[in-house]
């Protein structure tokens, strides 16, 4: 009875061995290196130039960029060093930046070195900048949480973040830090 004992024994440690061996074993994980990205692009355009049109007819936006590329099946586009330049009748906007992703919705997310330029001539604000800004494309909103720097002729305002309405020419700043005059 005994060596019927050990002989179970062993089966039942062999058993429990076999068993629990992928725990102190794991297979190794495939992981992909840093370099190759989680997705790959649709399409990629270089020195891209693109204009855009309302349903109306009219002009909307244009982009120009060093590089674009299409995530069709994720829904969005990833432009490296940017230029939108929209349109609004006579208040005009060109946004350039670092890089951007444009979502299916028309939302554009800016993202380094954002300079947004009144093209306007002897308006009152010349330029925004940003390290991030939010472009709502068809309502011609602008928004950042982030540190901005609004420059004209004649003044130099701070602030936390902003709200701009560009068909209205109304911009709101978050949390405004400091605000300079400069004397013509």
């Amino acid at each position: 009875m005994t060596v019927m004992r050990v002989v179970l024994l062993i089966v039942f440690a062999s058993l429990m061995v076999w068993m629990w061996s992928p725990m102190f074993n794991p297979a190794e994980v495939d992981t992909k290196s840093e370099d190759e990205p989680l997705a790959k692009p649709d399409y990629v355009a270089r020195a891209l130039e693109q204009t855009t049109y309302s349903e109306n007819g009219l002009l909307n936006y244009q982009v120009t960029a060093d590089k674009m590329e299409l995530y069709q099946d994720l829904g969005f586009s990833h432009f490296e060093k940017p230029i939108f330049t929209l349109y609004n009748g006579e208040q005009n906007w060109q946004i350039s930046a670092s890089e951007a992703t444009l979502y299916e919705n028309n939302t554009l997310i800016l993202e380094g070195n954002v300079l947004a330029k009144n093209l306007t001539p002897d308006a009152m604000i010349s330029d925004i900048n940003a390290d991030n800004v939010r472009v709502e494309i068809k309502q011609k909103l602008m928004k950042s949480e982030h540190p901005v720097v609004i420059t004209g002729p004649s003044l130099k305002i701070t602030g936390k973040g902003l709200h701009a309405d560009l068909q209205k020419q109304v911009i709101e700043l978050i949390n405004h830090t400091k605000t300079i005059y400069y004397d013509q």
